[in-house]
């Protein structure tokens, strides 16, 4: 039997640990042992707008429910894919589950494509699985930094890349909400190092205000409270939190100076979706959902793959660098421990200073 931790698309909150019945492994498929995945406010996203951009399709689960994806280390256990040998291990998106089938094609040497049918509508970036013996950004004694800031770092990436292909908007400055955020993090890290013209200005809760200066991404640091103090000039936000009256008090404090407006996940879930509709009579410019896989097809498209890859590592290294230390990983064992960390996770219950990597 695998397990299978299944989520109300309707109530988030409300989850259930199952077992689903192994079936026989199909011709061309592979299935994978899942090792490791990281739970973190990335995950939290992929539930809250889980119906609007197709995460829940990932991985089918009975009329009403849903499987959360989660990114992590899988180990293949049985191959029915010539070019794909038992004991081998690779990276990639992966249910909150024990075990995953997949249909590999386009192998190459250092990874391959999931092509199981119903996967095929949504954005072939999820469906890419590395191969551990031969990828480049492997380190095996990093692999838990890697679930838990590699996905939130590449978005990260493509939101620098976007703004800076625009010119920042005419901009001097990015304020960034739920700086502790670890993909706001990852953000701050690559204008740090590709943008360093543009002041790094980061909102956080009173109580992370330390963590977040302590971190050394960002050049000022408010707490909620005190957005009124926002330096006039021309700047653009980027809304991790998803908190439409946070918002709504950027856009009014800024005012004609905010020339962009980008949202990004949900890290408070309550006000995620009058944080979709905060547009809404706010002076300034309409706030734009941000979609990285889009702009990853048009890095690709404009640099290649490999440009890209080796832009990525190059920036990934540098944040790895400046996050050392800065996160303490709790590894913990068992769908039960992931059910209820992904449930903390939903309520805002982790500290931004643990990292939570689970081993079912």
């Amino acid at each position: 039997m695998a397990n299978q931790v299944h989520v109300r698309k309707d109530s988030l909150d409300t989850t259930q640990l199952v077992e689903v019945p192994e079936q026989e492994l199909a011709e061309g498929a592979v299935r994978l042992d899942i090792e490791s995945f990281s739970v973190t406010a990335n995950n939290v996203t992929y539930a809250v707008i889980g119906d609007a951009f197709g995460y829940w399709n990932f991985f089918p689960a009975p009329d009403g429910w849903g499987v959360v994806p989660m990114w992590g280390h899988a180990k293949v256990i049985e191959s029915k894919c010539p070019d794909i040998a038992v004991g081998e291990r690779v990276y990639g998106y992966l249910p909150m589950a024990s075990q995953l089938d997949v249909v590999p094609g386009r192998v190459s040497a250092g990874s391959f494509a999931d092509m199981t049918e119903h996967r095929q509508p949504m954005s072939p970036i999820y469906n890419q699985y590395t191969r551990l013996a031969a990828d480049p950004e492997h380190d095996p004694a990093r692999e838990g930094e890697r679930m838990i800031f590699g996905p939130l770092f590449k978005t990260g990436f493509l939101i620098e890349y976007f703004m800076r292909a625009n010119d920042w908007f005419g901009a001097e400055r990015v304020v960034i909400t739920s700086a502790s955020s670890k993909t706001a993090m990852g953000l701050a890290s690559v204008v740090k190092q590709r943008s360093p013209h543009i002041a790094r200005v980061g909102l956080t809760s009173a109580g992370n205000v330390d963590f977040v200066q302590a971190s050394g991404l960002y050049d000022v640091v408010l707490a909620y409270n005190a957005v009124e103090m926002l330096v006039q000039g021309a700047s653009v936000s980027v809304d991790f939190a998803g908190n439409a009256a946070l918002l709504r008090q950027i856009h009014e404090t800024l005012g004609d100076n905010l020339k962009y407006s980008c949202l990004v996940g949900a890290t408070h879930v309550e006000e995620r979706g009058a944080g979709l509709r905060a547009d809404q009579g706010l002076p300034g410019p309409t706030p734009t959902l941000f979609f990285a896989p889009d702009h990853a097809v048009a890095l690709f498209k404009e640099v290649g793959p490999e440009e890209a890859g080796k832009q990525m590592a190059e920036s990934w290294r540098t944040f790895l660098k400046a996050a050392a230390g800065s996160i303490n990983i709790q590894r913990l064992s068992g769908l039960e421990a992931a059910r209820t960390a992904y449930l903390e996770t939903l309520g805002g219950k982790i500290d931004p200073s643990i990292g939570i990597v689970i081993e079912p």
